[in-house]
């Protein structure tokens, strides 16, 4: 019996080793998920090239910021150039998903009488909140053999292509003069008409380091349009013209109620991935939030300040996620400015007392995002990237929102008391008075 005893305990150390290793393998690929489910790859792409045939591309160049293909029920919003990870072209476009069709690009080259044509991959995005209609790229593998500028879409690999649409392909040329930062605003609908709070929200973009803003519109009021070519015109706005109401049939909500509905708060989500690819190489970050909203930052000055740190101390991270706080419209407190009384809209500076969080509830996020991370966005999250995410604390930046409150029953004594914006008052009401001075029919209701 004596002499079992080492063999016991070598049986009992193999059977410790061999638990040890397989708990390592297990964390192991505990990792290899984990790193898989951050930074998520492409999704498998077929051949390059399945068809080549002679001929010329002769269809009209569309430039419109949404069109149908030939079924109606699939919209192209534009292609973009995407060599990150593989050679390929992306086309931001919108999908009935439980209706999605076998699509071909043909590219043309330059040069030649050469087509190519490749099959596409529809990746459609997961977040389109019970929507028939979704946000979705259309990915095809490049020809190696020429650089296209255009790309048609087919239904079939074969047939005759003289008369398809043509659409160019963006993204091709890289500038190295990005601007630092670029609001992206989708999207403006229901004749907007919210001309004060647009302005100060601009202004305060502005003083926190705002070099572009893109807007997404649907449509607007004719006063709210003046203040537009006024900013188009300084060179501080882009507009995107919005014609998504005559294709598809919009709700103003983000969930579906089977209403009838086709697609969400005006295709929101289509914008916001077309305006990332759109600045992708324009600007060094990207903010993705509403015109009634503002990211703004505690500890610094401005957006630059506060991002130089953030990513000094996160130099993985692609992706800033802020936490939305709501400020009441109908709350209140002693900032007036008398000559503003007749500009219609709300004025910020009233609204200094925020709605305490709703602990049953998840509060929404706004992002500053480095525009080369993102693969695929959705409204208040990242769906695709290729860095990391960070939550960013309270107490460096909160998104301002002020809005109708979520909470229309809590009384004035339960709101939260926070005058961060108040630190800009004095150059917030400058520039605000400068702009109303030089906008056609704003000068007299001063």
């Amino acid at each position: 019996m004596l002499g079992l005893k080492p063999k016991l305990k070598m049986i009992c150390f193999r059977r410790k080793a061999y638990l040890a290793t397989a708990i390592c393998l297990v964390a192991f690929a505990c990792m290899l998920m984990l790193a898989c489910l951050r930074t998520q790859k492409y999704p498998f792409l077929p051949p390059t090239v399945i068809h080549k045939h002679k001929g010329f591309c002769t269809g009209r160049i569309v430039n419109n910021s949404i069109s149908a293909l030939s079924d109606n029920k699939t919209f192209v919003i534009a292609p973009y150039f995407d060599k990150r990870v593989k050679k390929l072209v992306r086309t931001i476009g919108i999908v009935p998903h439980e209706e999605v069709k076998e699509v071909y690009c043909l590219f043309c080259c330059p040069t030649g009488d050469d087509i190519y044509i490749s099959k596409a991959l529809v990746d459609v995005h997961e977040d389109r909140f019970g929507f028939p209609y979704a946000a979705a790229d259309l990915l095809c593998m490049e020809p190696t053999a020429c650089d296209p500028q255009y790309v048609s879409f087919n239904w079939f690999p074969q047939g005759n292509t003289n008369l398809l649409p043509r659409f160019e392909i963006q993204n091709y040329k890289v500038t190295n003069s990005l601007v630092d930062f670029t609001v992206c605003i989708s999207t403006m609908f229901g004749d907007y008409n919210n001309v004060l709070q647009f302005i100060q929200s601009m202004e305060m973009y502005k003083l926190l380091g705002m070099q572009r803003v893109v807007i997404y519109k649907n449509s607007c009021s004719q006063l709210m349009e003046k203040v537009l070519d006024f900013y188009t015109a300084e060179g501080t706005v882009e507009i995107v013209p919005w014609p998504i109401t005559a294709y598809l049939s919009v709700s103003t909500e983000w969930f579906y109620s089977d209403d009838g509905t086709q697609i969400g708060y005006y295709g929101q989500i289509a914008a916001l991935n077309d305006c990332i690819y759109r600045n992708m190489y324009r600007s060094r970050y990207v903010l993705l939030n509403d015109i009634d909203e503002i990211i703004l930052p505690s500890q610094h000055p401005d957006w630059k300040t506060m991002m130089q740190d953030l990513q000094d101390q996160n130099p993985d991270t692609g992706i800033f996620l802020f936490k939305n706080r709501v400020f009441p419209s109908t709350v209140f407190t002693a900032a007036d400015v008398p000559s503003w009384d007749t500009i219609p809209g709300v004025n910020i500076l009233q609204h200094v007392l925020r709605e305490p969080d709703r602990k049953e509830v998840i509060n929404p996020q706004k992002m500053i995002v480095n525009p080369r991370k993102v693969v695929q966005t959705s409204v208040h999250s990242v769906l695709q990237a290729l860095g990391e995410s960070l939550d960013v604390p309270m107490d460096v930046a909160i998104v301002y929102h002020c809005r109708t409150p979520f909470q229309p029953d809590l009384p004035r004594e339960s709101l939260i008391r926070d005058t961060t914006l108040w630190r800009y008052t004095a150059s917030l009401i400058h520039r605000v008075n400068q702009v109303l001075q030089k906008i056609p029919l704003l000068k007299g209701k001063q």
